[in-house]
């Protein structure tokens, strides 16, 4: 494909039908999105642009003569390679970032929700750091190289190994220090593809909150966040080598730092929670100061306080492992705990949810993102302690050994999976009768004159319809295992009081320790195939197009949503997206011409906030064409504040009603909008969002045609660019555009 415009490239002449599609999250190329082999850039850049098909060539238009025209933004979320690392690396923050969307309305409990998040994602940073502090500090510095076993034939580690306690430390300490250089790093992202668009300026109130998506300039916002969660993560590192310096015999130069380090932690929870002061979209001096000043002034703790554990000559506190070092993770599970319970009470308090079902994707994915950030720090751990121990059980008390609270970390984790696993057995089977009846009369009503012959394709599109179904059907999973991970994370109480899985469970259960031993190996196992197989899924997910939509749909989810919560999550895309369509659709119109927006699977929701960002005027030469959208049947079920009946027909209302939404039952994702009627139902007359919806039937048929050899395929959740149903649709829209506007 040639990025290099034509002499010839422009707008197309004025008065013409541009049809603009808008891929989905499969990264097509511009050549399939237009179906044309030939296309070349007429704006934009290689990392999101604007492309047509090369004039000359024959089939150049589309279909009644409209200049087809496609948007190809696949490389805004990120490169391959950034992307899977990142699908790792990054996941728990993202989430986190994520749940703070998911409010259930954009006012009252907005605020304390977000607030709520905030801390989370301060625990999840302050996680990140001390499970690198109990692999190099806790493991290594502390208790294997004060074992002569453990650094016996280890070069790597006996040359320190002689080294006093406090010079072991502060040279290990370094290892913390750059994994949070390396979130720094990532935080300070998204470089040049992600420079801020300025949108034309939106029509109506302001009210709709899907229009202000991408309006905004988080650069400021993520600036402040990003100071703060440095702050707090080095301030977790000190605060972890102070608590297992103090003790009887401290010099007074430790106290005052550990004064310091507690009341900079102190200022970070409030600074986050201060939405006055960090939220404001522009620079702001005052806020602006005072986090890069806390994160200077911390940073510069950070180097006082290694200095302190260098040369202070008081004696240590004797123990097995870094003195407090697992009570303070203790703490951490013990406030994400409570974090996620107050999340969730926001969320149950909320009006209305006694009628429907949404809000509840907050502490949801709040407590996926915990519980993945949990489960991979004690994995990190854990397999550090395997290593160390030279292939021992880690699960039994060994001499290297993590702290109590890592082991109830994974005995929950596992006990999650496992009850959100049989959760999902019994979800399946209970609803499994319902979902294929339902498919089954679908598929009776649509191929009432099948050939016998056609059982075996008749059966294999009522079992696509009954697994497509499923999606309706996920939410007591979701919430067992966020129920679980809740339940698993209070358990670290115990290991407060020192005491272990295999002692609670076989003292007052009976299932014998060894049994319990086992088990937490086993989930420790469970939790590194998780990691592996997010690595493996992140690869595939580039080679194989049907596991493509699944990881795109979870990515380009996460990442359409600004860094409000959690600075490093991945860069948003909307920032760029949404204002570069609004521009280019203002530009068109301005030149004269009509614009039918064709957006699939996650292009409808960027044309939709697009479409809110358009000017006075531009809408009326304005239509749209969505084709398995997820605007319903995700969007607004997991962010109701942005995404509800009222945004959707303020969409419709500003493209005049001259909107068409193609859905299909086999799809997964994508759904019907206002209404699930089918051909034949009868339909509110004066609605105009009645007519929106149009349902296909997929496949067309289920008997190969006479010029073919096998039956049609089935699109699912696929756009289907050639299929001639969406052409249909596309000159209806065009004819519209032509006859009702002037």
């Amino acid at each position: 494909m040639s990025q290099t415009p034509a002499p010839s490239a422009g707008p197309a002449g004025a008065g013409e039908v541009v049809e603009l599609r808008v891929h989905g999250v499969s990264g097509a190329g511009a050549e399939q999105v237009l179906d044309r082999p030939h296309a070349y850039q007429v704006a934009g850049d290689s990392n999101g642009g604007f492309f047509r098909p090369r004039p000359g060539y024959p089939d150049s238009a589309g279909p009644d003569g409209v200049t087809v025209e496609a948007y190809r933004w696949s490389d805004l979320p990120s490169g391959t390679a950034v992307r899977t690392l990142s699908l790792v690396f990054l996941l728990p923050f993202m989430l986190c970032n994520v749940a703070a969307w998911m409010s259930p309305n954009p006012t009252g409990s907005h605020t304390l929700m977000k607030a709520l998040c905030r801390l989370l994602g301060l625990t999840l940073t302050a996680l990140y750091v001390l499970s690198i502090v109990g692999a190099a500090l806790d493991l290594v510095a502390w208790q294997c190289m004060a074992s002569p076993r453990c650094v016996r034939g280890r070069d790597w580690l006996s040359w320190l190994g002689a080294q006093p306690i406090g010079l072991r430390l502060a040279v290990l300490s370094l290892v913390p220090a750059a994994a949070i250089a390396l979130i720094w790093w990532l935080g300070a992202r998204p470089g040049r593809p992600f420079n801020v668009f300025r949108p034309p300026a939106a029509a109506g109130t302001g009210t709709y909150q899907l229009g202000e998506v991408g309006k905004w300039d988080s650069a400021p916002l993520g600036g402040r966040l990003r100071s703060i969660h440095v702050a707090t993560a080095f301030a977790t590192l000190d605060a972890s080598l102070l608590a297992a310096r103090l003790g009887p015999g401290a010099s007074l130069v430790s106290l005052v730092l550990a004064v310091l380090v507690a009341a900079v932690l102190v200022a970070c929870m409030a600074m986050v929670c201060a939405r006055n002061l960090i939220d404001h979209p522009g620079p702001r001096p005052t806020a602006d100061l005072a986090t890069r000043a806390l994160r200077t002034v911390t940073c510069g703790l950070s180097v006082l306080v290694v200095v302190v554990i260098l040369v202070d000559p008081a004696p240590w506190p004797a123990g097995l492992g870094l003195p407090r070092y697992g009570a303070t993770l203790a703490w951490v599970f013990v406030a994400q705990t409570l974090l996620l319970a107050g999340i969730g009470l926001v969320v149950l308090r909320s009006r209305g949810l006694h009628r429907t079902r949404q809000g509840w994707g907050a502490p949801v994915i709040a407590a996926v993102a915990t519980g993945l950030a949990v489960a991979f720090s004690s994995e990190l751990v854990y397999r550090v302690a395997d290593l160390l121990n030279r292939d021992q059980p880690t699960a039994e008390r060994l001499m290297i050994s993590p702290p109590p609270a890592y082991k109830w970390a994974i005995f929950g984790f596992g006990l999650a999976v496992l009850g959100t696993l049989v959760m999902a057995g019994v979800v399946i089977l209970v609803s499994g009768r319902s979902r294929y009846r339902i498919a089954a009369k679908i598929v009776a009503d649509d191929f009432p004159d099948a050939p016998p012959e056609a059982g075996p394709r008749l059966r294999q599109v009522q079992r696509t319809i009954a697994r497509a179904r499923f999606t309706e059907h996920l939410e007591p999973i979701t919430m067992v295992y966020a129920c679980l991970i809740g339940l698993g994370l209070a358990t670290s109480v115990l290991g407060l009081m020192g005491r272990f899985p295999a002692d609670i469970v076989q003292g007052y259960i009976g299932i014998p320790g060894d049994l319990v031993n086992f088990f937490l190996g086993a989930g420790s196992y469970v939790v590194a195939a998780i990691l592996l197989g997010l690595v493996i899924g992140g690869i595939f997910a580039y080679r194989t197009a049907e596991f493509r939509r699944y990881v795109g749909v979870i990515w380009d989810l996460g990442t359409f949503w600004p860094r409000g919560s959690h600075p490093f999550a991945p860069p948003c895309y909307a920032e760029r997206a949404v204002p570069e369509l609004a521009r280019r659709i203002t530009y068109l119109v301005g030149q004269g011409n009509r614009v039918l927006l064709s957006g699939h699977s996650h292009g409808s929701v960027l044309l939709a906030a697009a479409v809110l960002q358009l000017p006075d005027g531009v809408g009326e030469r304005v239509a749209l064409l969505t084709y398995g959208s997820p605007l319903r049947r995700l969007y607004s079920h997991l962010f109701p504040a942005y995404v509800d009946q009222d945004v959707l027909r303020e969409v419709g209302r500003r493209v005049g009603w001259r909107w068409i939404n193609i859905w299909r039952d086999t799809d997964q994702i994508g759904s019907w909008i206002f209404s699930p009627h089918r051909e034949g139902d009868p339909g509110a007359a004066d609605d105009p969002a009645a007519s929106v919806d149009r349902r296909q039937v997929d496949p067309r048929d289920v008997v190969a045609p006479p010029s073919d050899s096998v039956p049609p395929p089935m699109f699912g959740h696929w756009p289907g660019e050639s299929d001639d149903r969406l052409t249909e649709s596309v000159r209806e829209l065009a004819g519209r555009l032509r006859t009702e506007t002037s």
